[in-house]
């Protein structure tokens, strides 16, 4: 059983709101799951097959990208980039949740084809992991012409992830069968939520959202157009619904519905994405980029605003990872304050709006990154101080 450690580490951050940071200067991870967080002699740290010395550097989850657009393999037809599922590893993001893979060039709207290109999407990135990223594919895109016996057919598919606000519907309101069809049916329900994004998408109000009420709000602070401002107090004050917050919409609305949240008590319900690559481009570190704005702009620990982006999005959807604690899976990621900051740690570094250096991404417990090639270098370096030597190819 492979067993890797880190130790020396100056902060673990949880991302569990409810204690954002740990005690303990080690975390041991046996055979790709967290086993033990302390310190480094009570674990028998060195003894692992592979240690890495943090150098006094922070640990923390490894990002969860709650709004992502991939369409077949490690393409992206809209911006035209190949390679940048890894890229989005490089910024920091070991999972990533597919909001419909609407980009893909002729999607289908008839039921058959609907299904068919969930599922495909869902057995490909099931196998294909650039980088060792955890992509979950295969959301799919409602449409009028699905039927309840199609729901329960692609959930026996292994089928899980649905979307709203791209099916050629002439009202939003007429999809509420199929959203209460699909989570019937167990399929967790994002919903477009603000103006229209691209055609065939549907402007989507606070009041469809109140009626329709989809599992999660997708792109709540605009995508990329926000909601009013009496809307979004309705969604935080009178639902259960997640909000999802994303890089690629209205930063004043973010920072609104933060204050809203903070305000009725409706932080575990706060979820970041990047909603990339869409208009907005190719953002590696667009998740990192809207929890260090959370976190700076919106006064919050950074601590705190790292768990909109790892455990609050775990909860939301069920994942394994996204917090530190046994039994979780060991995705993790070594950071810093980035080489040059006026802060001396993650934590400050996040706090004054300076994006933190990766040094090492680690995914089921394998090294994945050494040395980020997106962000800038942190300012304290890991190392790594023992690794099995990889075995010699057979002829």
């Amino acid at each position: 059983m492979a067993s890797l450690a880190v130790i020396n580490i100056g902060a673990i951050a949880s991302g569990d709101l409810a204690q954002p940071v740990l005690d303990g200067d080690c975390v041991l991870v046996e055979d790709g799951k967290i086993s033990a967080i302390g310190g480094s002699d009570q674990l028998n740290a060195n003894n692992a097959d592979t240690v890495i010395d943090a150098s006094g550097a922070t640990v923390l989850p490894g990002l969860i990208d709650s709004h992502f657009h991939v369409a077949i393999g490690d393409y992206q037809p809209r911006q035209k980039v190949v390679d940048f599922i890894g890229s989005y590893v490089h910024g920091g993001v070991t999972s990533m949740i597919s909001a419909g893979e609407i980009h893909t060039p002729g999607r289908p709207n008839d039921a058959a084809g609907v299904k068919a290109l969930a599922i495909i999407a869902q057995r490909s990135y099931s196998v294909l992991h650039p980088d060792g990223a955890k992509v979950h594919a295969g959301a799919v895109v409602l449409e009028p012409t699905l039927e309840e016996k199609d729901f329960e057919e692609l959930a026996a598919e292994g089928i899980w992830l649905a979307k709203f606000g791209f099916g050629n519907y002439r009202d939003p309101y007429d999809g509420e069968p199929q959203i209460r069809w699909a989570q019937k049916h167990g399929l967790k329900v994002m919903c477009h939520s603000g103006g229209a994004s691209i055609p065939g998408s549907t402007a989507i109000s606070a009041e469809h959202l109140l009626r329709l009420k989809p599992d999660i709000c997708g792109h709540v602070n605009g995508g990329p157009t926000s909601l009013d401002n009496d809307g979004l107090r309705s969604l935080v004050a009178e639902t259960g619904l997640y909000l999802q917050l994303v890089q690629a919409g209205n930063l004043r609305s973010s920072l609104f519905i933060l204050g809203l949240a903070q305000e009725h008590e409706a932080m575990e319900r706060v979820v970041v994405g990047s909603d990339t690559p869409t208009g907005t481009g190719m953002m590696p570190l667009g998740v990192i980029k809207t929890v260090t704005e959370l976190s700076s702009l919106g006064g919050i620990p950074a601590a705190t605003a790292l768990c909109l982006a790892t455990g609050n999005n775990s909860k939301a959807w069920g994942l394994n990872s996204g917090i530190i604690a046994p039994g979780k899976d060991a995705d993790l990621l070594i950071a810093d304050a980035p080489n040059g900051s006026t802060r001396n740690d993650l934590f400050s570094a996040m706090e004054n709006g300076d994006v933190p250096g990766i040094g090492v991404v680690i995914i089921d417990g394998e090294i994945r990154v050494v040395r980020s090639r997106n962000t800038p270098p942190p300012a304290k370096v890991p190392r790594v101080l023992k690794q099995p030597t990889p075995p010699l190819p057979s002829f």
